[in-house]
């Protein structure tokens, strides 16, 4: 159901959604490493904890993949039906 046509969005908001959308892959990649890092190095425990860096790593991928495309989606102009 539609509530009728958007406004058109201003040049401003464009370039706020673009940043958004970066800062959400660069975030996301960030937290993929930093749990490569904790189950690869001495980082948290001598000989990696593989334990908490998976779930860390993971959580990160599928925040940095999943997570931009909904925000593209969600903005998507005009929305797809």
């Amino acid at each position: 159901m539609s509530d009728g046509p958007k406004p058109p969005v201003s040049e401003e908001e464009w370039r706020n959604r673009f940043i958004i959308i970066n800062l959400v892959r660069i975030g996301g990649a960030a937290i993929a490493m930093f749990g490569a890092a904790v189950m690869q190095s001495n980082l948290l425990r001598p000989g990696g904890w593989i334990a908490l860096g998976l779930p860390v790593a993971l959580l990160g991928l599928l925040i940095s993949f999943p997570g931009s495309r909904a925000l593209v989606r969600r903005w998507r102009t005009p929305p797809s039906a």
